[in-house]
């Protein structure tokens, strides 16, 4: 990276008219300062572009602060109480996980990522970090995972956490209930943690989008947030996931200056050198410099700042901005005379800039992220810009403080004990008073350090954050308990009557109830519609020009569909998120929203809706972090199924999702077959996540998975002995055995049919064809939800085991399904993995047809018969198990097979035309 850094020139180029300008440019900077030469600098640099002189394209800057000394403001804290108590979170946080592996426990943890991350902590709680009793809301704060025992010692000595929590670290069902998480989980610590940030580079994306949600809801006038801030903690290795960096055009694009990212630069990560060969700061920088972010250096202490500025030549800039990081985390783990001769040693210029220092002053030349004046400088500067977001380069030493095992090593962050020498040692550069009898009697055991509630350090801290709005993290359980109004039924009137004799899809259907929503009282401007670069596709474009495209800086275009009656219309204060191609950023931004009843203390409901084929499979990590958050809402796997779509092939054929879904506990997984059926699930999921009910938080924190599709079919009134309880549940009888007069004639044979989504119609035309040709009467059930049936059944196998003196209940999928007559044949438009979820549970013959391996491109009937999951194999595979029963000859399953043409996929007939997008 040191090819595109600008360098110091030495004095004496050689070329005296260069001379005569470096030493006037001097001269400005030592009488003006650098801030009016970095005026003057801005000034010539216009001028020069304004005469067409060519400029070199800077995309990083030399390897030092950003912010020179003489511009850092005053450090408005008691940096020597700050230190003093700092010494106590190093140090509990340390013992939190060292007590953690005793022999018989061994439950690991992490010591070293907030050994090194304090400071960035410290500055932030002490100065910056605004709790939810702010007047201006509070800010939001995305804590690094790692360092989360750093964020249990501080609650510990804030009074909010005890020893015994503190020794239930990762112990949360054996220690219950005073067990804690081992990282940022807000679902086990509902009262503590607001964020999850493990896995790593999901906090990045999802903390953007936090900050384009903290604007939406402003512009919106859904909420004032605009004194609220998000912060994000990231790791230098953790940017290397594509969601850490994927999205940093958004904030740019946006003006986030509501968000800063501060990255501790450690230069390792979980095995070795970030960039052993190379330079991450220098990397990121560049990176951020070119999204648009304002980007900040933090890579020197104080301590460094005679030295920068002795350095009349530039070799000491010129050896910083060579030096590899392998390079500079060897020095760490080294000692002063070893940099003294490897670093300083590269050039005599640069030796004898530190003649005068011993090797101990050396080895305390510190980096800048354990400098409180050089940290505090750069976040006070991010929270004054204005117009873009910030990003915060720090460069620490992993293990800084833990000692020369530690500090710096390769193997620092597996590193979860101390030897009894080790602990001794630390304890002595903490501090903390506790005898070496006390650690040799059981070195698991060494106590933690709290000095009293009296102690001058603990009530300036605790005074620190009553200035600040209170304490952090901490989640306030009674914002979950906020409700909404409850939907009229008018909303759903039009999902009732079906659709005549037009023939309508499933996503259509869908459509129209979010259109009768989005106009409900109460909760139609809560509704929050998310559509990665898709609307067009799902029939969403209607909403364009009503509720319109959220855009920040509204719409400045004149726009080449202004004359038609669906233009596309973006505004400030626009409902829809298009997040663009970008499902990744939209389950991140559902996140937001689906959370914001936490986070702002105002229910939102998002509905995404996005090309199912790319939903869960791409984005399943985000959606298991949006279970872990307690995000609530509607998540709409449109265009659904293996071969409703298959004009698209391959790629778009989704066979999965619902059973990737059923994975995820905090999901509700539904494949509805009509538009009635739709209508009564998403009542309900309003209900459960925003309604009046005392079911619990368990039932509120749930997100709500509905596959739609885009095969058009007459879409039938709700009957008006609708089984209610039975779509919510799973499962409800759509038609009975037999067909007209045909039904319950003498001793024909039974059987059931159960197919879910777009596979119902061709289940009806299976039962038609049984009873019309072969003498058989079927049943069909729509299976609206096959994991919840089965989770249902799981349930009450769970429940023998935790009340084995009870009466077991019976599984609702074998209560209704028990007693029916003849084999069952399951079906549906997904993998057979799908229907499989509930055979365990029912005793009679079961055979499962599904859409096994890759999509295809070809029309529908043709893909259905290939995979053998129309009508027609409906029919056949009843028939065989008709047989092997005994209650048919064999000879009728082959003559049906044979009839049917079943091995020729040009003899499919289920389905309509098409299968295009």
């Amino acid at each position: 990276m040191t090819q595109d850094t600008t360098s110091a020139i030495p004095r004496g180029t050689g070329d005296e008219e260069i001379d005569e300008w470096l030493e006037s440019w001097e001269g400005l900077v030592n009488q003006r300062g650098t801030l009016r030469a970095a005026e003057i600098m801005e000034a010539l640099r216009r001028r020069a572009a304004s005469n067409s002189v060519a400029q070199p394209k800077v995309t990083t800057t030399d390897y030092v602060n950003t912010i020179p000394a003489d511009q850092e403001p005053a450090y408005p804290g008691d940096e020597r109480l700050e230190r003093k108590y700092r010494k106590w979170l190093r140090w509990n946080a340390a013992m939190l996980v060292h007590r953690a592996q005793r022999p018989e426990i061994s439950v690991g943890g992490h010591i070293s990522t907030y050994a090194g991350a304090a400071t960035l902590y410290e500055i932030g709680f002490n100065n910056f970090f605004r709790g939810q009793n702010h007047p201006g809301g509070g800010d939001q704060v995305f804590f690094q995972g790692h360092a989360s025992p750093g964020m249990y010692a501080r609650a510990y000595l804030e009074n909010r956490l005890s020893d015994k929590q503190l020794d239930g670290f990762r112990q949360e069902a054996s220690k219950a209930p005073n067990g804690m998480s081992s990282y940022p989980h807000p679902r086990l610590m509902p009262d503590f943690w607001q964020f999850p940030t493990v896995s790593m580079g999901l906090g990045p994306i999802n903390s953007i989008y936090q900050a384009q949600m903290n604007r939406y809801l402003h512009n919106r006038g859904i909420k004032d947030t605009s004194d609220q801030r998000v912060w994000a903690f990231l790791g230098d290795g953790e940017m290397d996931e594509p969601e850490s960096r994927g999205a940093l055009q958004l904030a740019a694009n946006e003006g986030l200056d509501n968000l800063t990212y501060v990255i501790n630069c450690n230069l390792q990560r979980l095995d070795g050198p970030v960039r052993g060969n190379g330079k991450i700061v220098q990397e990121l920088e560049a990176v951020f410099t070119g999204a648009g972010w304002n980007v900040i250096k933090v890579l020197w202490g104080r301590e460094w700042d005679a030295l920068l500025d002795a350095d009349h030549t530039g070799s000491l800039v010129r050896i910083m901005n060579e030096t590899l990081d392998g390079d500079y985390q060897t020095f760490k783990a080294e000692s002063g005379g070893f940099i003294r001769d490897n670093f300083f040693g590269r050039s005599p210029e640069t030796k004898g800039l530190v003649e005068h220092l011993s090797d101990d002053d050396i080895w305390n030349l510190k980096r800048g992220g354990h400098d409180y004046h050089k940290v505090f400088a750069a976040y006070q500067q991010a929270v004054n810009t204005t117009g873009k977001p910030t990003v915060i380069l720090v460069q620490t030493v992993k293990g800084y403080g833990l000692g020369t095992t530690f500090e710096s090593r390769n193997a620092t962050h597996q590193m979860k004990k101390f030897t009894a020498a080790d602990v001794k040692a630390f304890r002595d550069r903490m501090d903390i008073p506790i005898t070496d009898k006390v650690i040799d009697e059981d070195p698991y055991a060494v106590p933690y350090y709290h000095p009293g509630n009296d102690a001058e350090e603990i009530q300036y801290m605790l005074e620190k954050r009553k200035s600040l709005g209170g304490f952090l993290p901490n989640r306030k359980p009674e914002n979950s308990k906020k409700t909404l109004p409850a939907v009229s039924d008018k909303a759903f009137s039009q999902t009732k009557k079906g659709s005549g004799h037009q023939q309508a899809a499933t996503t259509m259907a869908f459509v129209r109830l979010l259109k009768d929503l989005m106009r409900e009282k109460g909760i139609g401007n809560r509704i929050v519609p998310i559509i990665p670069d898709e609307a067009r596709t799902f029939g969403i474009d209607a909403f364009f020009p009503t509720a319109k495209i959220y855009n920040p800086n509204g719409q400045n275009y004149l726009a080449v569909d202004r004359e038609l009656f669906l233009s596309y219309k973006e505004a400030t204060s626009g409902q829809l998120l298009h997040v663009g191609i970008n499902e990744a950023g939209a389950a991140a931004g559902f996140t937001a929203a689906g959370t914001a009843y936490s986070t702002h203390g105002e229910p939102m409901i998002p509905i995404y809706v996005f090309y199912s084929m790319f939903g869960f499979q791409r984005t399943g990590d985000a959606f298991w972090a949006a279970g872990d958050q307690m995000t609530r809402g509607f998540i709409i796997g449109a265009t659904a199924g293996r071969t409703t779509l298959t004009g698209e092939g391959l790629q778009h054929a989704d066979g999965h999702s619902p059973v990737l879904a059923a994975t995820n506990p905090a999901v509700r997984i539904y494949d509805p077959a009509f538009g009635y059926e739709i209508g009564h699930i998403m009542r309900d999921g309003l209900h459960r996540m925003y309604g009046e009910h005392d079911l619990g938080d368990d039932a509120r924190n749930v997100m709500y998975y509905l596959t739609v599709y885009n095969e058009p079919m007459l879409q039938p009134a709700e009957p008006e002995d609708v089984d209610v309880d039975g779509i919510l549940r799973g499962i409800h009888r759509v038609a009975e055995a037999g067909t007209g007069a045909e039904a319950g004639v003498g001793d024909r044979p039974q059987a059931q049919l159960l197919a879910s989504g777009v596979a119902v119609p061709w289940a009806l035309e299976a039962r038609g064809l049984l009873a019309q040709e072969w003498g058989v009467d079927a049943a069909v059930w729509s299976v609206t939800s096959w994991a919840e049936l089965r989770r249902d059944a799981l349930k009450c196998e769970a429940e023998k085991l935790e009340n084995f003196e009870a009466e077991p209940r019976t599984p609702y999928v074998r209560e209704r399904l028990g007693s029916e007559a003849g084999p069952i044949v399951a079906t549906s438009d997904f993998d057979s993995t799908q229907p499989d979820l509930i055979r365990p549970f029912l005793k009679q013959d079961f055979a499962t047809l599904g859409a096994d391996g890759f999509g295809f491109s070809d029309t529908r009937a043709a893909a259905r018969r290939h995979f053998k999951i129309d009508a027609h194999s409906m029919v056949v595979r009843t028939l065989q198990l008709l047989a092997d029963r005994g209650e048919i000859a064999r000879t009728v399953p082959v003559e049906a097979a044979k009839k049917y043409r079943l091995n020729e996929v040009n003899a499919g007939t289920s389905g309509t035309a098409g299968g295009d997008s």
